[in-house]
């Protein structure tokens, strides 16, 4: 490119970088003398209103009416993330506040994932979904029973990693009370081995048959692993942006979190490429979610240097691309080295599953030439 021509580009490209950041901070559409004003002093307004008809040809901008200002396009955001992807904008504090809050010795692996994934959704305000290899060396540690109505109770089982299963059980008649807290009893008493109850016959044949069946189905479920296990959470955050307040953009953009096989695509490339990955309007291309407001940020994380699963944040288009991009490198950074200490430490193994990830293809924005 001859040498005016790319300092032409490389200005035009900082003028629209400029007015994404000031649409970013004020929510609402840019003109040629706020622009000036606000980082663009060395500039004309009519030179950046020349500019601004330029970005508009190609796509990076659009004006609601003759006399608004402009407002980047899904390409605009596209190419801002792009120039800010891999540079470091780790924020110090921010870091010192997520190893501070992180740092936790403790077996209960899934039980810890599932709360840092809370807490990043608290400090980016956005719905968190997250993979997970399987961790090895869990046991079930307590069984609650719930009756449902004459033929069913449920059945909640937890682990010792803090994770809960529910399983439907059939009774041959309604349950009391305190027939459940019987049974309760007899299903502590075969986990622990500890202050056999006395049970009437009856009561034992049920307590045994339902604990073999409970057992059987923890056992299949947990040797049957084809897929990662898919965790999230923080849906109700994504109503404090405008994106989503209009009911239908919440309701299909939530729609995401319905659909597993999507998710694990996702999280799958971000794994296997081990590196941040964005998401952004319609490069989600969802089947029947508008996501054309919609971004998804995924950031891999680690244990003993090899990516085994990835954490990812959904929010508005209208992203503070950099600082989410250095609060998810930040957070990977610490997740990881946690993660790494614990499974050492107890002695904790992980398998994958060894079904292959259908991967989505995305082409990087193209800088303005």
């Amino acid at each position: 490119m001859a040498p005016k021509k790319k300092q032409k580009a490389d200005r035009e490209q900082a003028i629209l970088i400029g007015l994404v950041e000031l649409f970013l901070l004020t929510g609402k559409p840019v003109g040629s003398n706020t622009l000036k004003e606000n980082g663009c002093e060395a500039i004309s307004s009519a030179t950046i209103r020349n500019h601004f008809a330029n970005l508009e040809k190609k796509g990076f901008l659009k004006q609601e009416h003759s006399s608004a200002g402009r407002v980047p396009t899904p390409a605009a955001f596209k190419l801002y993330a792009s120039h800010h992807m891999y540079s470091d904008h780790t924020d110090p504090q921010e870091f010192d506040f997520l190893k501070k809050e992180l740092q936790k010795d403790t077996r209960e692996i899934a039980g810890y994932l599932q709360s840092a994934a809370e807490l990043l959704s608290t400090l980016t305000q956005g719905a968190v979904f997250f993979s997970s290899p399987r961790f090895d060396q869990d046991f079930i540690i307590n069984i609650k029973v719930v009756g449902i109505d004459a033929k069913r109770c449920l059945a909640v089982v937890v682990t010792d990693f803090r994770l809960i299963y529910t399983e439907i059980l059939h009774t041959p008649k309604k349950l009391s009370s305190f027939s459940i807290k019987r049974l309760e009893t007899y299903f502590t008493f075969r986990l622990t081995g500890l202050d056999r109850p006395k049970l009437n016959k009856e009561e034992e044949a049920l307590g045994t048959s339902f604990y073999n069946e409970l057992m059987m189905r923890y056992i299949v479920g947990h040797s049957n692993f084809s897929a990662e296990d898919i965790y999230k959470t923080g849906f109700s955050k994504l109503i404090g942006f405008p994106e989503f307040r209009d009911a239908t953009v919440l309701a299909t953009n939530l729609s995401i979190f319905e659909d597993t096989a999507f998710m694990r695509t996702l999280l799958g490339e971000c794994t296997k490429d081990a590196t941040l990955k964005a998401w952004i309007g319609d490069d989600l291309n969802h089947p029947s979610a508008k996501t054309a407001q919609s971004s998804i940020i995924a950031v891999p994380y680690f244990i003993r240097g090899k990516a085994i699963g990835a954490i990812a944040l959904l929010g508005p288009i209208r992203m503070p691309y950099p600082k989410i991009f250095g609060t998810l490198k930040s957070f990977s950074s610490v997740l990881s080295e946690v993660l790494t200490r614990n499974l050492c430490k107890y002695k904790i193994t992980y398998r994958q599953p060894a079904a292959e990830q259908v991967e989505l293809k995305t082409e990087p924005p193209k800088l303005i030439e």
